[in-house]
């Protein structure tokens, strides 16, 4: 019988979750997502940071209809090193909680997401 590897390990860097914990303690399992060719989708949430630094938090919505995220958004792409891509519900007042508490995080050291 030769070694057990788990099969996380065998994953690509970007396909492991990391946590990060929002400004209200909630720890948030993120997905690491290409940079280089990231794309808003399916109103899906996104967290553009570089290195520990949250850039902006939303959705492809927040940057068609709210001019101030869009301009963040373009900003946090030119500085941006990392995207994650967020778990969360469809309900837009969880959403917005969960975009506001983002703008705060940072990650966690220590824990593991899987």
């Amino acid at each position: 019988m030769g070694p057990r590897v788990e099969k996380r390990l065998l994953q690509p860097a970007f396909a492991r979750q990391v946590n990060w914990r929002g400004r209200s303690g909630r720890l948030y399992a993120l997905s690491p997502e290409r940079l280089d060719d990231f794309a808003l989708r399916n109103n899906d949430l996104f967290l553009i940071a570089q290195g520990h630094l949250v850039l902006w938090a939303g959705s492809a919505d927040d940057v068609i209809h709210d001019a101030q995220s869009r301009a963040r958004f373009r900003l946090a792409l030119d500085c941006a090193d990392r995207v994650f891509h967020v778990d969360a519900a469809d309900d837009d007042i969880e959403r917005m909680i969960v975009v506001w508490d983002l703008e705060g995080a940072e990650p966690v050291a220590g824990l593991s997401a899987a």
